[in-house]
């Protein structure tokens, strides 16, 4: 009998389910887009339907290809698009609201009211998260605020909040389950990092009743069991996507550093088994967590960055096609200096203003589709900057060790040597980009049994591509700061 450990890969423009063998190959694949829905300037919600839905269908469609049944498959891992928040009755099982997804921006006042307040440093002191509607606490306040006597049912345990991993989860064990992992618990600005339980003190203060809230396992642990896939299937494995891609890249050792390119920019960089306190308004989180002992991580999160290629072509119709981008960069006129700052949905780290919106600095009358296309996968460099800079202040020392990158973007070669140059680094680019996945599927086919523990699985991390910096230093410093003033009068408008 073949063996399989299923990946769900559940993220905030699409739905994937990979299956890997027994020595960590992709064996087949299926992937949906699902509708996104913006209700009003800044909000940003999912039909919880569509999310199921799609994982169910991506999953049956993969087992398909790889003529799989349940019996074949010894484990499912889940990796999820985290903060995005989800109230659902425990009785119907149906959803109070859309999810809200992490990328909205709806709660930014009562966000600004706890900072005006002094509530942001028993926050940040706890959760290692700063005040702002990324996270699912307000999220889930919010919800409770909008709908009659929901508070009421949350207390007397009527009510189930949860991040995607937490809805999946309860409906693929049909209800069974009301479970999440660390990862995604440290990313709802209601978790104590440090205690490793939910804090009463935020939990009161925001009035989310705790009745309400999921119980926190290890990334490896027992999830429950589905049957939806025609037999018993034990899910093992659970990691926020950019905790899972952490894993993936086998950044077990302190220091290392990796960071992901797809609907936004994640950046984590471990820090052991002791949480860093930034000064420099990154967030302190958990990595990942094993035997009960976590390991933990500064992260920089940027709102937008595969998004603006999105953007491109589906908000200007400039392009067809993502892969457009990298030759149309290639033919920008080089005595042009577009520069984009994306901030659709606001800035993240270490600016975190949710209120500026993007603006483009430098146009003339030649600026056009191949110039307005570069100065978008430059701003991803950019950003990527910034959080790296805040990252060496943070660690107090200037090292400018190697980045470890994975997402979609990462498959442009141009968008990786402009990252080389833009941080002055070198950026290694994997044999397999599916690091998320990858992340997913080993920790719940470590618990499984199937896959070596971490030490093994680090030594089947292999390099595809090695980006040296080639860009001069001064002019790399004269780039990023025009980017630094156009992103400081982005700010002030």
């Amino acid at each position: 009998m073949t063996t399989y450990v299923m990946a769900i890969d559940q993220g905030t423009t699409s739905s994937r389910t990979i299956l890997f063998d027994a020595d960590l190959r992709i064996v087949a694949s299926a992937q949906q887009e699902f509708p996104q829905h913006f209700p009003a300037s800044g909000w940003v919600e999912h039909d919880p339907e569509d999310l199921y839905r799609t994982v169910v269908e991506t999953a049956t469609a993969a087992m398909d290809k790889a003529g799989a049944t349940a019996a074949d498959i010894a484990a499912i891992g889940i990796t999820n698009q985290r903060e995005t928040t989800l109230v659902w009755d425990r009785d119907t099982g149906k959803p109070l609201h859309n999810a809200i997804v992490w990328q909205d921006r709806r709660t930014a006042d009562y966000c600004a009211r706890l900072k005006a307040d002094g509530h942001e440093e028993t926050i940040t002191a706890k959760t290692g998260l700063i005040a702002d509607p990324y996270f699912s606490s307000t999220k889930a306040k919010w919800i409770l605020d909008q709908v009659e006597d929901a508070r009421d049912r949350a207390r007397i345990g009527r009510l189930m909040f949860g991040t995607v991993d937490s809805w999946l989860i309860w409906r693929l064990t049909e209800g069974r389950s009301h479970v999440t992992d660390a990862t995604n618990a440290a990313r709802t600005m209601l978790y104590d990092i440090h205690k490793g339980d939910w804090s009463s003190t935020i939990c009161e203060l925001l009035d989310v009743p705790r009745e309400m809230l999921p119980e926190v396992r290890d990334c490896a642990d027992d999830f429950g069991t589905t049957t939806v896939f025609g037999g018993d299937i034990p899910i093992l494995g659970v990691a926020g996507d950019q905790q899972a891609a952490t894993v993936g890249q086998a950044c077990f050792s302190p220091g290392m550093m990796k960071s992901t390119y797809g609907t936004g920019c994640f950046a984590l960089l471990n820090t052991g088994d002791a949480p860093v306190r930034s000064t420099n308004r990154l967030l302190t989180t958990i990595a990942y967590q094993l035997d009960g002992k976590p390991t933990y991580a500064l992260e920089g999160s940027i709102f937008i960055a595969g998004a603006v290629v999105q953007w491109l072509r589906d908000g200007l119709g400039l392009i067809e096609a993502a892969k457009e981008t990298q030759a149309m960069a290639e033919g920008a006129d080089a005595s042009q200096s577009l520069i984009l700052v994306p901030a659709f949905t606001g800035l993240g780290a270490p600016y975190w203003d949710p209120d500026c919106r993007g603006a483009v600095f430098g146009l003339t009358r030649n600026s056009g589709r191949k110039e307005l296309a570069r100065a978008a996968l430059e701003s991803v460099g950019f950003q990527t900057r910034d959080l790296l800079e805040a990252m060496r202040g943070d660690m107090g020392h200037d090292s400018e060790g190697v980045l470890r990158v994975d997402g979609g973007m990462t498959a442009s070669d141009w968008t990786m040597q402009f990252l080389a140059d833009i941080i002055g680094a070198p950026v290694d680019r994997p044999q397999v980009l599916e690091t998320t996945a990858l992340g997913a599927a080993w920790l719940a086919g470590m618990r499984a049994g199937v896959y070596p523990d971490a030490e093994g699985f680090s030594k089947g991390w292999a390099l595809e591509r090695r980006f040296e910096p080639t860009m001069p230093k001064d002019e790399r410093d004269t780039k990023y700061a025009r980017w630094k003033k156009a992103v400081a009068a982005t700010m002030s408008v």
